[in-house]
């Protein structure tokens, strides 16, 4: 029985907001610069060389509403 609860929780939930997930991996490995890694612990990385991933959890109503309303040319 809890799962079937959890489940629609979970669910519900989903619906009232958005997941945004960021992550530079890829551009840090296309940038020729970034090929060579430092080679001693403590030695300053570029900035556009550090991979980073990052989440963010947001529940902000920015849409736009949706027009369900036909026009007589779609009837």
């Amino acid at each position: 029985m809890r799962i079937p609860v959890i489940a629609c929780t979970v669910l519900l939930l989903a619906g009232c907001g958005t997941y945004e997930y960021r992550d530079n991996a890829a551009a840090a490995d296309a940038n020729p610069l970034c090929m060579s890694r430092p080679s001693q612990p403590g030695e300053p990385v570029s900035r556009d060389c550090e991979r980073d991933a990052s989440g963010h959890w947001s529940s902000n109503r920015d849409g736009q509403p949706v027009d369900f309303k036909r026009t007589r040319d779609d009837r």
